[in-house]
């Protein structure tokens, strides 16, 4: 695959079917997709995580359609090789398939996506179905669904036990058979996730759920530590951008408190007004 071609829904699948890895990551904004699309990345994501990361929220639940239209527009225009995916918003997958079908589908002709994923899993089989039915292709996301996390009672590890990691490898199925292109496991046992991977045809992106996934993704503040206080044991940290940005904007600040910026090279100068404002004289006090 050259790096020019798109990535598609096509394109993952023989990327599973190949043995090559998928690399997923957020991006919620025009600068932070292009850095992606510049590395390299396969998908992006427009995580509702960015009402944590972005808008200051402490969970998704606030986040809402409008939110994350404007920021799919965004990254969209960013990147033109990866394949942008965005979330549906808290709640909208469980409401009725005429209103599923119309969020997903503002996110996909107003925001520009190529895909939108969704949470949950045996209640949301048929809104996945309406709108695989509609043309419209969606990702799955099972184990800890941060849009549930009240529910859930906090982001803890879901499938430790035999009978609900039964229930995930059943729901996993019947997401594939309701015509996903991809699933999303997060914070879920490796061995878990091994399973799912084998059992199913999609391809398996992995969050802190080991590394026998077919892909894995992680939060783009995550991976450079930008204004993140958030540390999660499965998040591999790859620089501290934050500080080297906390650490720059403070040089600028004592540089204009001392007067120290604008230097010569930073102003401009015009003769002809210099002439009219001050006779030729050099300056106000010249």
């Amino acid at each position: 695959m050259g790096k020019s071609s798109k990535v598609t829904t096509r394109t993952l699948s023989r990327m599973k079917q190949k043995g090559e890895p998928i690399a997923m990551l957020t991006a919620y904004d025009y600068p932070s997709a292009k850095l992606a699309e510049a590395a390299g990345v396969d998908v992006i994501l427009v995580g509702d995580s960015l009402g944590m990361v972005v808008l200051g929220y402490d969970s998704t639940v606030p986040v809402t359609l409008d939110d994350m239209t404007h920021h799919t527009k965004a990254v969209v225009r960013g990147a033109e090789r990866a394949m942008v995916v965005a979330d549906l918003p808290f709640l909208t997958a469980h409401l009725g398939k005429e209103e599923v079908l119309r969020a997903a589908g503002r996110l996909m002709q107003e925001g520009g996506a190529q895909g939108v994923k969704m949470e949950g899993g045996e209640a949301i089989v048929d809104a996945v179905r309406a709108c695989t039915a509609a043309g419209i292709p969606v990702m799955g996301h099972l184990g800890l669904t941060p849009q549930s996390v009240h529910q859930l009672g906090g982001y803890r590890i879901q499938g430790k036990d035999a009978e609900m990691a039964r229930r995930i490898l059943r729901e996993a199925r019947m997401l594939e058979e309701a015509g996903i292109f991809a699933l999303v496991l997060e914070c879920v046992p490796e061995e878990l996730a091994r399973e799912i991977t084998g059992a199913v045809s999609v391809p398996t992106i992995g969050i802190g759920a080991g590394r026998h996934c077919d892909g894995q993704v992680l939060v783009y503040h995550d991976v450079l530590q930008m204004a993140s206080d958030i540390r999660p044991s499965f998040v591999k940290t790859y620089a501290e951008v934050g500080k080297q940005i906390v650490d720059a904007l403070r040089r600028y600040v004592e540089d204009v408190r001392e007067r120290r910026f604008p230097e010569e090279e930073h102003v401009f100068h015009s003769p002809e007004v210099q002439a009219a404002l001050y006779g030729g004289r050099g300056g106000e006090n010249g």
